[in-house]
């Protein structure tokens, strides 16, 4: 299709690649299917090349900048990856033109790019991903630096006060839109995380795991200081010694950059022989790992991030009918409804007795996951989402002349996004005690730091 003023979509990506964020190659390709011109600038993973065109999606790269570590790394990465797509943003104004600016969070200085293009008549789309003031709060040891999260809270605020329209992932951002933000609910889209059906199907089980002849309890997602693997391996170690079971084998897909120190934990608790962190792996081995899964598992402890969060590895879960042992918090309780076994919050020892249960009722982890697997084909596909995505765009751009082909995507996760930028060193977990289960925090301590995790936050079929 020809482009056409007024349907020219420039979308600005810094917490992960493309198209190795599954949000926004979805969202992208959806509204390339619907006939907007869809441009995006993102960081390059290394072999990427700086420009490219996926499925009609025109792809503008710019160098990575390198790990950082501490406060003036952090600020430096935000102000270079700004920077980087301010630049190349004005080299598609010339090129080929956009209206709108899609501005994929963290982080949210986007905003300042959006600002100076309102005074020429470009429109301002923030797609909320994550909330970044309480990822600070969930990610440091008693809150953080308050001027740091009030900071986050500033740029947020502006950024919603920027934005004609502002894009959620569920109805708990939506309310903090509304409440903290001062947006008007009328400019405000609910677009939830979703898997495509067609692509939610199970695979050949993982031989290695299925060999093990014991229950095998599954957990996909990145691995950040806030995601609860550190609940998790610490409610097998109760598994164990508290309630004398040995007959299970847990598989724990993904990395992020917490996983060195879940690693150290796992090995403080005893339990190397009972865990296997598989590390990154390509998208078919993953669905394999969690076809072998008897019981999976939703770790992420409450907090004011996790509580407002969606969590996808829950949908990915019930995609393929597994049963979900999870915490009970607001939006797992909203996305798995009865296809999942709740567990006081935090409380590790009731999370352990809650597997164990499972573990001796293979009827009902049957009948969890069926429930799971008709919710998700029923109301949390990818496809349902869609519809909402392309509604706001006809409010915010004239409806395109024509439609494109329909774009279908690879099925690709990715479980390797760029650590989540503390503005300091990630504390050390303590050191293990032998003579009792005390617990291990891996969170950091440090007084400033930065959020930037995607849960869509999470695993990005994320994954948060």
């Amino acid at each position: 299709m020809k482009a056409s003023s007024n349907n020219r979509i420039l979308m600005l990506l810094e917490n992960q690649a493309y198209p190795q964020d599954v949000r926004v190659r979805r969202e992208a390709n959806a509204l390339t299917a619907a006939g907007y011109t869809v441009s995006v600038i993102c960081p390059a993973k290394p072999g990427q090349p700086s420009r490219e065109v996926i499925k009609g999606v025109r792809i503008y790269r710019y160098p990575e900048p390198s790990g950082s570590n501490g406060f003036l790394g952090y600020v430096w990465e935000y102000a270079y990856s700004t920077s980087a797509s301010f630049a190349i943003s004005m080299i598609v104004l010339f090129c080929g033109g956009f209206d709108v600016i899609h501005a994929h969070n963290p982080p949210d200085t986007f905003v300042f790019i959006a600002a100076f293009y309102k005074i020429f008549g470009k429109r301002f789309v923030f797609d909320h991903h994550d909330l970044s003031p309480e990822m600070y709060e969930a990610r440091m040891l008693g809150g953080g630096n308050r001027v740091v999260y009030h900071a986050l809270v500033l740029l947020e605020k502006l950024t919603c006060f920027f934005a004609n329209h502002v894009i959620a992932t569920n109805e708990s951002y939506k309310k903090i839109e509304i409440e903290r933000g001062g947006v008007p609910e009328e400019r405000i889209t609910v677009v939830r995380n979703g898997i495509e059906l067609d692509r939610a199907r199970n695979t050949e089980p993982e031989r290695a795991l299925v060999e093990k002849g014991k229950i095998i309890i599954g957990y996909v997602g990145v691995m950040g200081f806030q995601d609860g693997v550190d609940y998790l391996l610490r409610a097998l170690h109760h598994l164990i010694h508290d309630l004398r079971r040995t007959d299970f084998y847990c598989v724990l897909v993904g990395t992020g950059d917490a996983w060195p120190k879940l690693r150290d934990l796992a090995q403080q608790l005893g339990l190397d022989p009972y865990v296997w962190f598989t590390g990154f792996v390509p998208s078919e081995k993953m669905r394999s790992c969690m076809c072998a899964a008897d019981i999976c598992v939703a770790p992420e402890p409450s907090n004011p991030f996790t509580d407002r969060s969606t969590m996808v590895k829950m949908v990915h879960y019930m995609s393929i009918s597994k049963p979900i042992v999870a915490f009970d918090l607001p939006e797992h309780r909203f996305t798995a409804a009865d296809a999942a076994i709740y567990v006081k919050p935090n409380e590790e020892l009731s999370f352990a007795k809650a597997i164990a249960e499972l573990m001796d009722d293979p009827r009902r982890r049957e009948a969890l996951g069926a429930l799971g697997r008709r919710r998700f084909e029923a109301e949390l596909a990818w496809e349902y989402s869609v519809p909402k995505l392309l509604e706001a765009y006809q409010g915010i751009l004239p409806r395109p002349k024509k439609t494109v082909r329909n774009v279908t995507e690879e099925p690709e996760i990715e479980l390797t996004p760029r650590p989540n930028p503390t503005l300091s060193t990630p504390r050390k977990p303590q050191d293990w005690n032998p003579a009792g289960p005390r617990k291990l925090s891996l969170r950091s301590s440090s007084p400033a730091c930065c959020p930037k995790a995607s849960r869509y936050s999470e695993c990005k079929f994320r994954g948060k």
